[in-house]
């Protein structure tokens, strides 16, 4: 099985940490958080990993290497400008059939290979890893007539219940028909594109821990949490 790790952003959200060093050495522990994510990897079958890099890309091929002292191999797929989150997938000429992409900045209890075996079953063309978020909204919400402007309902600091990707994937192959070549393309976009055309594109609902670390706040939860939990993350299965 092989991955892909998106590795190539600027990290904005997380300044001021990304600043001087990129998002994915950021340390969780005494680990850099995709060093934790390449260690699961291995535990769950995934034998070869390319790295799609662009920002302060020589020191993430410094510190990860070729991955030998991973048991893995690593390569590096390089964009000399923004390709978005899909683009840079357009550069790797040695995609298998079907594959694994993910951020690298994910903490998570994930079962990677339960899930890449579940996308083969399927047949699907894409498979995303979704989590149940809430979101609160801190104000009175109105609603009301756009032309009378009478209002007809108000709830008072509603919680709205939603799927959101977690930022792993399971791609076949025949997503490349949709990249375009040496342009910025986002993973929104492909999802409208496949959708607009009835692809197979399959839900993986998961209820274990996921936490994304690209913003400051999620970064400083994950310090907090990953001491008395670190035995999830060590890259054995549960």
């Amino acid at each position: 099985m092989e991955a892909i790790i998106l590795a190539g952003g600027l990290g904005t959200r997380l300044k001021p940490y990304t600043t001087v060093i990129p998002k994915p050495i950021v340390p969780v522990g005494e680990k850099a958080i995709m060093e934790i994510v390449l260690n699961q990897l291995v535990s769950y079958g995934f034998t070869r990993v390319t790295l799609a890099v662009n920002h302060l890309a020589q020191l993430i091929m410094a510190y990860f290497g070729n991955g030998e002292r991973y048991g893995l191999q690593i390569e590096y797929s390089f964009e000399d400008k923004p390709l978005g989150t899909i683009g840079p997938l357009k550069l790797i000429e040695t995609l298998p059939d079907n594959f694994l992409v993910m951020n690298g900045d994910i903490l998570t209890d994930f079962d990677f290979e339960r899930f890449f075996q579940k996308h083969i079953e399927n047949r699907a063309m894409a498979t995303i890893a979704t989590y149940e978020r809430d979101v609160k909204i801190d104000f009175g919400v109105l609603r009301y007539d756009a032309t009378t402007k009478k209002i007809d309902s108000f709830t008072e600091k509603p919680t709205h219940h939603y799927s959101v990707s977690m930022g792993i994937y399971a791609f076949s192959k025949r997503i490349l028909q949709y990249v375009p070549d040496n342009q910025a393309y986002g993973f929104d976009q492909l999802m409208l594109d496949m959708i607009g055309n009835h692809e197979n594109i399959q839900a993986y609902p998961f209820d274990g821990y996921w936490l994304d670390i690209g913003r400051p706040d999620d970064y400083e939860k994950a310090g907090r949490e990953y001491p008395a939990m670190k035995d999830k993350f060590e890259g054995r299965k549960q």
